[in-house]
């Protein structure tokens, strides 16, 4: 994983820009029209808004491309009571929560409220999606093959640990809400073996294609 980070100051807060981890979700443009302008230079400009009001827009950028610090303030991202990895259609996994990715040596590499991972084998900074999908015109849906919601579950906390198995899947250890975009959940009380070579039948859990094509973690197919 690279970062690419700049960072705009305004009197009371500081926003940090991430570009490689940026995906274009968009949230933050149309949130704060005022703030976030992509045909401007800069591009950000906080001055143009409440504090309050741009630390909650930059908290819905689901991929943490956008961070905030306020220097001469307490106040810190809360992260989130409930664990989700939300399944986008035709493109990565969504994290929210309480999120480590760590080597397989379990050195942390990234801890983060907002995570966007790589679940088509295309990207450049795996784990982390960079919009790769796109351009090889990955096709899944986002959904979860269950009958019953349980988006109330109430143990979907703690810690989740995401290990990247070299040229294999996100081993993702931990409690958390799978949800899928059209509404089905379930829920994952031991973790989960999540597909990222983009090849699985059973996605977004991983079936064991990575092996049969010869999925390589470290380069991005041709």
């Amino acid at each position: 994983m690279e970062e690419d980070i700049h960072q705009y100051a305004g009197e009371d807060i500081v926003v940090e820009y991430d570009v490689n981890r940026c995906i274009h979700a968009k949230e933050c443009v149309h949130g704060l029209p005022a703030v976030f302008d992509p045909d401007k230079r800069p591009w950000i400009e906080p001055g143009e808004a409440a504090v309050e009001e741009l630390a909650s827009v930059i908290m819905e950028c689901p991929t943490g491309a956008l961070q905030f610090e306020q220097p001469d303030a307490e106040y810190e991202e809360p992260v989130p009571e409930r664990n989700t990895v939300t399944v986008v259609p035709d493109g990565p996994l969504y994290l929210s929560g309480d999120v480590e990715i760590t080597a397989s040596d379990e050195t942390v590499l990234l801890e983060d409220t907002r995570v966007a991972l790589c679940r088509c084998g295309a990207s450049s900074n795996k784990p982390l999606c960079d919009n790769s999908h796109e351009e090889a015109e990955f096709e899944a849906s986002g959904t979860i093959s269950t009958d019953e919601s349980t988006a109330d579950n109430p143990d979907a906390d703690g810690t989740v640990r995401v290990t990247p198995v070299p040229d294999g899947p996100l081993r993702v250890d931990g409690r958390f809400e799978m949800q899928g975009q059209d509404g089905g959940s379930e829920s994952c009380e031991s973790g989960a073996s999540l597909c990222r070579c983009g090849s699985s039948q059973g996605k977004p859990v991983c079936d064991g294609t990575h092996g049969k094509i010869g999925f390589s973690s470290d380069v991005s197919p041709d």
